[in-house]
């Protein structure tokens, strides 16, 4: 199955892309948009990882035990 890829546009400050347009030359990146998808495909993984984990379940048992001792939990 060749499945399409679809793109839209964004526009940017022109001397934020100048900027960057310097910063990847020499690099992998051929060009501004393959770059910018780089950097806002790393930006929304790290956000949904802190998402998904915001305390660990050995947190977690810390929390409940103090709110225990605390007496706002059986």
């Amino acid at each position: 199955m060749n499945e399409e890829k679809k793109y839209t546009t964004i526009s940017i400050p022109t001397p934020l892309a100048e900027k960057i347009k310097k910063r990847i030359k020499g690099t992998g990146f051929h060009s501004l948009s393959s770059y910018v998808t780089y950097v806002l495909r790393e930006v929304i993984a790290g956000t949904e990882e802190e998402r998904e984990e915001v305390f660990t379940k050995e947190d977690e048992e810390k929390v409940k035990e103090r709110l225990r001792a605390l007496g706002y939990l059986d």
